[in-house]
């Protein structure tokens, strides 16, 4: 399929057409979501919990991001791919952001760059954007400093709290970012932030009335373990696929089931025998 561009997002926000953004960390994962049709993906930096192990996103580095990016867009060669900016990457000065940006662009050939938060980030995605680099914007919960947000919670559930992503929301748009992400926002904030904008407004957690929807995509099929926040729908259960293989595996090893005449080598004649491509 044809890489979609930016103006295609903004005339199905005009259409009423509801579109889906999964995560991706790794070629694999990505050659998968393309091969669904699904037409963006996002290299989070939640790859810090779903990949690295860690319990936030906080220890996520550039080199991190570029690796996993880079990556994705050798599985996904025809899919809008967007990174994640990970924490400190903008937040230094617009001077650094700008080249972090760049290096997302460069070495990890995304389409487009997504940053956290709004008050002195809308500068800093201005100047990514005049930099000639897409951006993207993210309110609400916003992970890289959930700890000054009281913690994993909803955001703008209050009067003054969602003024203040309205009037972020806007200024973001103001700032020239193509879309923005609401993450763990009540329903009726999110209806009149998508309402109030031109861009797309993706909602993790924000309801129904939003453009479009991302999920992490482990948290999808069933690849999180226990942790299952409220706003995810399982559609798989891989884990336990994947726990079943590795069973039958080890049963067939131990029984000497395996391997068998179909997975061994037998010479012929002194010659080599050939081993099936990927072996």
């Amino acid at each position: 399929m044809a890489r979609i561009c930016i103006d295609q997002f903004y005339d199905w926000k005009k259409q009423g057409h509801r579109w889906v953004c999964l995560t991706a960390y790794d070629a694999p994962t990505a050659r998968v979501l393309e091969s669904a049709s699904v037409p963006m993906i996002l290299v989070g930096d939640s790859l810090g919990n779903v990949i690295l192990g860690h319990d936030s996103t906080v220890p996520v580095t550039m080199d991190d991001m570029v690796r996993h990016s880079a990556a994705v867009r050798r599985g996904a060669e025809n899919t809008f791919v967007v990174c994640d900016m990970p924490f400190l990457a903008a937040q230094i000065s617009d001077e650094d952001a700008i080249r972090n940006a760049g290096r997302l662009i460069q070495e990890g050939m995304a389409d487009a760059v997504k940053i956290e938060g709004g008050g002195a980030r809308v500068g800093t995605i201005r100047r990514i954007v005049d930099a000639g680099i897409p951006t993207m914007g993210h309110l609400g919960l916003t992970p890289q400093n959930a700890t000054q947000l009281g913690g994993y919670k909803v955001q703008g559930n209050t009067p003054a709290s969602a003024a203040q992503i309205l009037k972020d929301a806007r200024a973001i748009e103001e700032s020239g970012a193509f879309a923005l992400v609401l993450e763990c926002v009540p329903t009726g904030l999110a209806e009149k932030i998508q309402g109030a904008l031109s861009i797309p407004v993706i909602g993790i957690g924000a309801g129904l009335s939003v453009d479009a929807q991302v999920l992490v995509f482990h948290d999808l099929v069933g690849l999180s373990g226990e942790f299952k926040p409220r706003f995810v729908r399982r559609y798989a259960d891989v884990e336990q696929v994947m726990k079943t293989a590795v069973e039958g595996f080890l049963a067939d090893v131990s029984s000497g089931d395996f391997p068998g005449e179909r997975e061994s080598f037998v010479s012929k004649d002194g010659e080599s025998a050939e081993m099936a491509p990927g072996a």
